[in-house]
């Protein structure tokens, strides 16, 4: 079974007024920054923190009597399982979720809350599907893919209507992949309506399967690092969802740990807005310079999620800064004589750097009593920033042993 518009449109109509018609609003700032002209389709507003609330209701609007009555089963890192789980307690369906050990504590907790029944079950998705599908067998539960499904990726695509109406005149929309749902869904939307709209696809370096799958030319199961964009890490991805979008996308660009990062710094900063790394996927896209053809083009960016663990975002921040060239760690050598330090302080605070943190390392210094290694941690303005404060430390005479900075 394919997806058609028009299943996108009934899909629609099934869920309004439960699921946000988020804003699709134009971003001075980071239109700014990226060169384009950037329009932030924000699905990070939703009430459970994704897009993915568009597809669950829709599927679960879908369901028999009977099936609605037993409840349905899904794997899934988390957001889908937060979809099903909130609009199951909506339109009072039961709902069990499969999600790995590793998932965030935030997504699995809040599941609870809205009263699914969670299982924590090894160490990904694959692990988890196959879990949920015995307990499907076994009780006679609805197993709904969060991205493979009809019904999901139907839903997933009213964020395509929207974005036209919303923006009618854009020139590209730029959608992360992760199982292959949403740019499905979007694509058959976007296509249908306007044709020379871009397509432009993004996926983590390290969570690359859907790339991978389309040079195969079927579906493969994909080895993945880590990411930030936990979201995207999908092994397997959806074989519909392939098949749907494959004829539409006209491009896929890669991003880097790093560019994600400084992603979610940016929005942080610019937009005042806390977005996942999935959902930042799309703006990373720009910032890496791969999609230069689009410049001073109408582009929209779909910032799918905000769920990120609070725990690990302020390092997430801090890679992006390092990243951005204003946070930079080094080892100096200084004197150890009475003001030797101040004297080095006066120094780093003449180059307009600040001095975050710093620590004495006296037992490994070397053979010169006189001389002291500091480990410094300083915030600078940017990269030209830091490479002229070290230009500086040179001309000072001050010895760098090494530095720890991302280029």
């Amino acid at each position: 079974m394919s997806v058609t518009l028009e299943d996108i449109v009934a899909a629609r109509e099934r869920i309004a007024g439960a699921v946000s018609l988020t804003a699709c609003s134009h971003s001075i700032p980071l239109s700014e920054v990226c060169g384009f002209e950037v329009y932030c389709k924000r699905e990070y507003l939703q009430v459970t923190g994704s897009f993915k609330e568009r597809g669950a209701r829709n599927a679960l609007l879908s369901l028999s009597a009977e099936q609605r009555s037993r409840g349905v089963i899904a794997a899934s890192a988390g957001n889908h399982a937060l979809g099903l789980a909130y609009h199951g307690k909506m339109l009072g369906i039961p709902v069990t979720v499969v999600m790995p050990k590793q998932s965030p504590l935030i997504k699995s907790e809040t599941c609870r809350r809205y009263g699914a029944k969670v299982l924590l079950h090894g160490e990904s998705l694959v692990d988890g599907k196959e879990l949920a599908d015995e307990i499907a067998a076994k009780e006679a539960l609805r197993y709904i893919n969060g991205y493979d499904d009809a019904e999901i990726i139907a839903g997933q695509g009213t964020i395509g209507l929207e974005v036209l109406e919303q923006t009618a005149d854009a020139d590209a929309v730029v959608v992360p992949i992760g199982g292959g749902g949403l740019i499905a869904g979007i694509a058959v939307a976007v296509k249908a309506l306007r044709p020379s709209i871009e397509l432009v696809g993004v996926e983590p370096e390290n969570a690359d399967s859907f790339s991978r799958a389309l040079a195969a030319g079927r579906v493969i199961t994909a080895e993945l690092g880590p990411t930030l964009a936990d979201g995207l890490a999908v092994a397997r991805v959806g074989e519909r969802a392939l098949r749907i979008a494959r004829a539409h996308i006209d491009r896929i660009v890669k991003v880097t740990e790093d560019e994600i990062a400084l992603a979610i710094l940016r929005l942080v900063e610019l937009e005042k807005g806390v977005v996942e790394g999935a959902g930042a996927a799309s703006l990373a896209a720009c910032l890496s310079r791969k999609l230069v053809h689009l410049r001073r083009k109408k582009v929209v960016l779909i910032l799918c999620g905000g769920n990120i663990d609070p725990m690990i975002l302020s390092r997430v921040v801090e890679r992006g800064l390092v990243t951005d060239g204003r946070l930079c760690r080094f080892t100096a050598v200084i004197s150890d004589r009475p003001g030797g330090l101040a004297q080095f302080a006066s120094l780093v605070a003449s180059t307009g750097a600040s001095i975050k943190e710093v620590l004495h390392d006296r037992a490994f210094s070397g053979p010169n009593v006189m001389a002291v290694n500091v480990h410094c941690t300083i915030e600078t303005r940017d990269r030209q920033h830091r490479a002229d404060f070290f230009v500086r430390m040179k001309e000072a005479g001050v010895r760098v042993l090494n530095r720890d900075v991302y280029e």
